[in-house]
């Protein structure tokens, strides 16, 4: 799959289109459109169904080296007037701060992330490692052909094989024809 053919289908979802739309008005560095709503508007298409489909939510990547909860919690706090009338839930997390709260939530430690593009490449699927800046640009650092083809492999780079396992079983389950390489 092309990068061309990936933005194609992850627009194709107007909720997708709106927030990448809007996201330069929040003025954020390394910002970045990611995961579910992307990938999830691939595998719809292939099973012709709608481009949002199935999306609990749209999460949104920034990287700031202010790292203080009150610097974060006043970007969210913009994200969610920004995309109030969108009626879906927006996520916004600044990138430099995930070491800070990852442990408690996924039990391992991870050393500081360098960017935005660190947090897009440390998914547990390899293939739901994407993003998708304003400007169009598509971030895939493992390529998108895994994902056009839907297969799914752990990120060597983040070895959590429970939560691995949770993610594939619930993407099978809604995506029966996804295979594990």
């Amino acid at each position: 799959m092309t990068p061309d053919t990936f933005r194609a289908l992850a627009l194709s979802n107007p909720v997708n289109a709106a927030i990448l739309d809007r996201l330069p008005t929040l003025g954020l560095s390394q910002a970045f459109l990611v995961a579910g709503c992307l990938y999830q508007a691939v595998w719809n298409a292939r099973d012709g169904r709608e481009p949002g489909w199935g999306v609990k939510d749209y999460d949104l990547f920034y990287y700031d080296p202010d790292i203080s909860w009150a610097a974060e919690d006043a970007a969210i706090r913009a994200a969610t007037s920004l995309y109030a009338d969108l009626g879906v839930e927006v996520e916004l997390r600044n990138q430099a701060r995930v070491h800070l709260w990852y442990p408690q939530r996924f039990g391992k430690l991870i050393p500081p992330l360098a960017s935005s593009r660190d947090g897009i490449a440390g998914f547990l699927v390899r293939c739901t490692c994407v993003g998708m800046a304003a400007d169009g640009e598509v971030v895939a650092p493992y390529g998108l052909d895994e994902l056009a083809s839907g297969i799914l492999r752990p990120n060597p780079r983040t070895d959590n094989p429970p939560q691995y396992r949770l993610k594939v079983d619930s993407y099978r389950a809604r995506w029966p024809w996804l295979t594990e390489g």
